[in-house]
Order: structure tokens, then C-alpha cells, then sequence
């Protein structure tokens, strides 16, 4: 763990001034930490009758997809506002340094569906949230939440319990 957590490059005030951004292309371009934190994301969902991952917009998309192969199942998109072709379900929600919407296509999930979330970084919990929220007017059951990372001090595991009985989980550091 302490090692995918070195690999985790942090970048001060960025987006803006008092954010410290973790930038995670620094763990996706080492092939053996990408791998790894993939590994340990997956590693508990074999065999529990996952239907799909869910990838967040827009690193959660690379953190989702790879999840999904390793399980050998498919993976939906949830998006930023226009960026998906068909009818929409979206959400509002605050981030750290603002607010946001995101979507997803109001055909991609089936009731009942067992759908496992994927992001990069949990940090106020808002994005999960706001995900979970959309998932679960669609039907979905939320199994898990994974996060490569976790900025514990921003609390935003307890919003997420708020926002479903799901266990936001981090894998990385």
C-alpha cells in the first residue's frame, strides 16, 4: 500500500489555491502499480454476481475500465453534462471547490442491477453521492464504492454512508 501511495504525486493549489490535487498519472504510467491497485480493487468482487462497473468521469473512467476487464463484465459511464449521446438522468452536487452535474444514460442500468462504483480519489464525498443518488433512481443495487485513494480528513466516507448503505472503499492510500 505504501508503495502505491508514494506513487501518488500531490500538486498544491491546483485546481485552486488550497486544494492539494493528487495526481494519480504517476501510479497509471508504472505498469506494476497500476496493476497492483487494479489487483486490489477487483481481488473481492470474483465470483459475488457483479453486473457492471460503474466509471466516474473522468479518471474514474480509467480506474472503472480496467476494474471491469479484470472481472470479465462491462462498464458504464457516468458523465459531465452533454458528453453522452442518448436521454440522460443527471444529478447536482458540490465539490471541494464548487459545483458540478453529472449523467448517465437513462437506459444503462437494469433494476435490480448489482453495479460496483470506481473513481480515482474520495474526498468530500459529494461526487459519490451524487453517483450513488443517480444509480439508485435508476434501480441499481450499489455493492461498493472503490477509490484508489482517500483524502480521509475531507470526511467524505460519512457522506457517503449518508447517501447509501454502500462501503465507500479505498485501495490505494
Amino acid at each position: 500500500m505504501r508503495q502505491l501511495k508514494n506513487k501518488i504525486r500531490n500538486i498544491p493549489d491546483f485546481p485552486k489555491k488550497g486544494i492539494q490535487f493528487k495526481d494519480i498519472t504517476t501510479l497509471l504510467s508504472d505498469s506494476s502499480s497500476f496493476q497492483r491497485a487494479i489487483d486490489l480493487m477487483a481481488h473481492r468482487h470474483f465470483d459475488k454476481g457483479i453486473d457492471a462497473v460503474v466509471g466516474v468521469e473522468a479518471r474514474g473512467f480509467i480506474m472503472g475500465a480496467a476494474m471491469a476487464y479484470k472481472l470479465g463484465i462491462g462498464v458504464l459511464l457516468v458523465r459531465k453534462p452533454g458528453k453522452l449521446p442518448h436521454r440522460t438522468v443527471s444529478a447536482t452536487y458540490d465539490l471541494e471547490y464548487g459545483k458540478d452535474r453529472l449523467e448517465i444514460h437513462a437506459d444503462a442500468i437494469r433494476p435490480g442491477m448489482r453495479v460496483i462504483v470506481a473513481d480515482d480519489v474520495l474526498a468530500t464525498g459529494g461526487t459519490m453521492a451524487a453517483v450513488v443518488g443517480l444509480l439508485e433512481k435508476l434501480g441499481a443495487e450499489i455493492v461498493e464504492c472503490c477509490f484508489l485513494a482517500e483524502l480521509t480528513e475531507l470526511k467524505g466516507r460519512e457522506k457517503g454512508r449518508k447517501a447509501s448503505g454502500t462501503r465507500p472503499r479505498s485501495s490505494g492510500g
